[in-house]
């Protein structure tokens, strides 16, 4: 019986995606154990690794599913459906919380607020501070990691992210997620250390189009504004690939 099952109903569920990453879902693995607050419960989504995850699993503090998938975006979607928590947390493999304290901080938060939804600013391996902007301005972009965003699972309810995206699906999501809350709250910290050279970093140019399609799928800012939005989004990608201090004393 992991912990979370002796929890009647976690205030967390931290869902961890997975596949032929060991180490790093061993990190994600300590930073979690590592909690001051234990209200939560871990699901690690596993997409059939060969590296040695089946066995960590057994041994983990963990309620997983270990099969094949269609990828990350249809195993988030099955960490949606496991979930017992109040509140969702996405911390895939390799990615880990910044401090003990992180979801203690948070449960204070929730106390006193009940919030929808709450997104903090995010640390990325190799020490760059990663500031977030506003919710507000949500049609440019992410305005923070998607491992620094907390979401009230009540108001997900049959809410999953599109599997069309292969890289934007979360943009897509946390758009559609918004739409639906009431409150929303900023927390002036860092949740998350941001484990770097993921998909989504690879492949950023794919991510740009995607995100281009969603806004005009999702008609949430006329159409000039969206090739705009995908301009400035390629200058950007540009200077952090070739003036990373520009593009760092920018941010």
């Amino acid at each position: 019986m992991t912990l979370a099952m002796m929890i009647d109903r976690p205030l967390f569920s931290i869902v961890s995606v997975t596949f032929n990453n060991l180490h790093g879902l061993r990190n994600t693995g300590s930073s979690l154990l590592n909690q001051s607050s234990k209200n939560y419960e871990w699901i690690i989504v596993d997409g059939g690794s060969t590296d040695g995850t089946a066995q960590y699993l057994k041994s983990a503090n963990a309620d997983f599913i270990c099969e094949p998938d269609h990828g990350i975006y249809d195993a988030m979607n099955k960490g949606i459906k496991r979930s017992r928590g109040d509140y969702i947390i996405f911390m895939n493999a390799g990615d880990i919380f910044s401090d003990m304290d992180i979801l203690a901080s948070l449960e204070k938060i929730i106390a006193a607020e009940k919030p929808d939804f709450i997104y903090t600013d995010a640390l990325e391996t190799g020490g760059f501070y990663k500031k977030v902007r506003s919710h507000k301005q949500l049609s440019c972009g992410m305005f923070t990691h998607h491992q620094a965003m907390v979401y009230r699972r009540d108001k997900i309810g049959e809410l999953l992210y599109d599997t069309r995206y292969k890289i934007a699906a979360d943009y897509d999501f946390t758009v559609r997620f918004l739409a639906k809350c009431d409150k929303i709250h900023y927390a002036p910290c860092a949740m998350c250390i941001f484990e770097e050279g993921g998909v989504s970093q690879r492949k950023r140019g794919l991510g740009r189009v995607e995100q281009f399609k969603s806004r005009a799928d999702l008609k949430i800012c006329p159409w000039w504004k969206n090739i705009m939005i995908f301009g400035a989004q390629t200058a950007a990608a540009f200077l952090r690939e070739y003036f990373p201090n520009i593009y760092k004393k920018l941010r």
